[in-house]
């Protein structure tokens, strides 16, 4: 196609799209608004910023230039947050390590990366020392320490810590010895910012990474859905932010950029806690947080929580990572808790869709949005979706038919680092392939089938483990459930399940009843009678993977 271009004076200025840009935001408008690091630091927009720079001029007398790679081993802090400007603002490359993966994975990923600088909380200092003499590249270590924040003050006294001798030192030791003053520099918008590791099915982890471009078109984007159409409604100066998904998994989903470039108040809750993140929910005053269904099933299922049912009710999450439920949503809705559903994977940054009820739909009963709420969400701005079948045809979106989920976007990620083979695998036919299965509806409302790798085939039916479990959450006394499909004789699988009880049904829930339950439904003819799972299994704990999402792998490997 012949364009015509803009003429461009030379002396003219074009901005890259850098995450500086997000950072200058931070404290233009409302520099006195607080970040707060559990019950131990707070600080205003305004020191944060100060913060970020000295952060800059610690990694820059450490040897860290453009390209090079730092990592970060630590809970959801403060200090996180400055990473995650101050590396990538600096031109080198921020890597957040999964620190619940096992030794051997955090090694390869470090290795790969090739991390020169490791930033580590000493609660992972052990961890780190058992692997450090295989490490490649490493040559600095700064150890970040929780003790060194005065509770009673929160303040920072660092004179009572002594790093180990084999660091560079503390990390409030390091700042507090360094400039506040920083210019960082321009460059090309698509250098790379960040990087991760995903694990999947088969292989050791996969690198995915992000440019400034690209992530900066996800806060803008991210901006427009929850701000600016009030998808899950995101306002800087009544909304306080907590995130309660790991910042190593895939940025906190993108919030904390958000968060920051709107001056936000933000709450960092460090290690998960039950009791400590219902604490800073309370007294922080905490609105809007994302995280996956096991934490907000904890929350709900704790007595503690009901006496705070007013409290709560100002509480918007969002859910990701593997599908809720209707019980779970329903349960959150009875204690006033405001639930939204989320999609998206570690390759695409991660949002693609999110709950977005229109005019009519707001209008509904609440029992009535349960449908729509546990749905995928709505495609996001700027995020095509499409269904492609195994012969690479598209399918209508008809809200019947299913296919693959293939995206693109201006936010998804263009390969897996150092592997192009498998970025080929990933982007075939020009798509990015998800390994989702699911329906589109005319109006863009996406529904999860399943995974392509947990769909269940029996006597030639094809069956969602997701449906089943989504009937499963409707039982009384039904806490957690996953189901998966197991080998069979006869019918090639079949789907078995694994119930937690709630605490209060441990003795009550038998497989008899849960059966029973779904045969109802069977013979009023809602259901397939080959939807019944063969076996009931019940637990105390589902297994889960390292970022909390269903280990079904785990579980097809242990009940095989």
């Amino acid at each position: 196609m012949s364009v015509r271009l803009i003429p461009r004076v030379t002396s003219a200025h074009e901005p890259p799209m850098l995450i500086k840009n997000l950072l200058h935001q931070s404290d233009r408008y409302e520099p006195n608004r607080e970040i707060v690091y559990r019950d131990l630091f707070r600080m205003t927009y305004t020191t944060f910023n100060q913060r970020v720079r000295q952060l800059a001029n610690v990694l820059t007398k450490l040897g860290v230039k453009a390209g090079d790679t730092v990592a970060v081993m630590d809970w959801d802090s403060h200090r996180y947050l400055e990473s995650f400007f101050a590396v990538p603002c600096l031109g080198a490359v921020l890597h957040t390590i999964n620190v619940r993966l096992s030794p051997f994975q955090i090694l390869y990923t470090m290795n790969h990366a090739v991390d020169k600088v490791v930033l580590v909380h000493e609660d992972f200092l052990p961890l780190f020392e058992g692997i450090r003499s295989q490490l490649t590249s490493v040559e600095t270590v700064i150890v970040l320490s929780d003790s060194v924040y005065d509770v009673a003050t929160k303040q920072i006294n660092v004179s009572g810590y002594a790093p180990p001798a084999t660091t560079a030192g503390e990390y409030e030791t390091l700042l507090s010895a360094s400039s506040p003053s920083y210019d960082f520099p321009d460059f090309d918008e698509n250098a790379m910012a960040t990087t991760f590791y995903t694990t999947g099915t088969t292989g050791h982890p996969k690198g995915v990474y992000f440019s400034h471009r690209q992530l900066v078109m996800h806060t803008l984007g991210l901006g427009m859905y929850v701000c600016g159409y009030q998808a899950v409604s995101f306002q800087s100066s009544t909304d306080v932010y907590m995130p309660i998904t790991p910042m190593f998994h895939v940025h906190a989903w993108g919030f904390p950029y958000l968060a920051t470039m709107l001056s936000a108040r933000q709450v960092y809750p460090g290690k998960y806690e039950p009791a400590m993140l219902l604490k800073l929910i309370l007294t922080e005053g905490v609105t809007f947080s994302h995280c996956v269904p096991t934490i907000l099933n904890m929350l709900v299922s704790s007595p503690a929580a009901v006496q705070f049912r007013e409290q709560l009710s100002r509480w918007k999450v969002i859910i990701g990572g593997s599908a809720l439920t209707k019980g779970l949503a329903t349960a959150a809705m009875n204690m006033g808790i405001q639930v939204y559903q989320g999609y998206g994977m570690s390759e695409t940054a991660p949002v693609m869709a999110i709950t977005y009820l229109n005019d009519h739909e707001r209008q509904l009963a609440a029992l009535d949005q349960v449908p729509l709420i546990t749905q995928a969400g709505r495609i996001a701005p700027f995020i095509e979706l499409r269904l492609m079948d195994d012969l690479g045809n598209f399918r209508p979106h008809d809200g019947e038919a299913v296919g693959e989920v293939v995206a693109r976007g201006p936010w998804l990620t263009q390969g897996y680092w150092q592997e192009p083979d498998r970025g080929d695998e990933l982007w075939r036919d020009g798509w990015l392939h998800t390994g989702d299965v699911a329906s589109i509806t005319p109006d863009h409302w996406v529904h999860i089938a399943d995974r392509t790798k947990d769909v269940i085939k029996t006597g030639g039916e094809w069956v969602s483990s997701l449906e089943i479990e989504d009937l499963l959450s409707q039982i009384e006394g039904v806490a957690e459930v996953a189901v998966i499909g197991l080998p069979d004789e006869k019918w090639g699988e079949r789907p078995h399940a694994i119930i937690v009880p709630k605490p209060d049904y441990k003795d009550k829930l038998q497989p008899e009843t849960i059966k029973a339950a779904l045969q109802m439904r069977v013979d009023n003819g809602e259901l397939n009678k080959w939807y019944v799972p063969d076996r009931i299994l019940f637990v105390t704990e589902i297994p889960k993977t390292s970022v909390g999402k269903l280990d079904k792998k785990r579980m097809r490997a242990e009940m095989n």
